[in-house]
């Protein structure tokens, strides 16, 4: 059974850094493609970047530049590095992990950008 765990979230001012973590458990990490999704209150869920299992990548727009997606497959973790946060980053963000046909999201970890 596939498990999705996130840490590292938490209230940070303007400007700073932030890096997540998502730890999977359960076999298949190395084919999974893995995605960091966040929803602030009030929006809709949006994929914020995604890294598939050969390691390529996607951004939205609004984070290009500032935030990157790795994956360490000898540790089925994949990190979400944010740096010059704003404060419209702020949301409850979530991992996702996709293999075959199925999904599956960790419980989420707030991040909150305030002065």
């Amino acid at each position: 059974q596939v498990q999705v765990v996130e840490s590292g979230g938490g209230l940070v001012q303007p400007g700073g850094s932030l890096r997540l973590s998502c730890v999977v458990s359960g076999s298949g990490f190395r084919i999974m493609t893995m995605g960091w999704y966040r929803q602030a209150p009030g929006n809709q869920r949006e994929l914020v970047a995604r890294i598939t299992s050969g390691g390529s990548t996607n951004y939205i727009d609004s984070v290009k530049g500032r935030f990157t997606i790795s994956r360490d497959n000898a540790k089925n973790t994949v990190f979400l590095e944010m740096n010059s946060l704003k404060p419209e980053d702020t949301a409850v963000y979530s991992c996702n992990a996709k293999l075959n046909r199925s999904d599956y999201w960790g419980q989420g970890t707030q991040v909150t950008v305030s002065s």
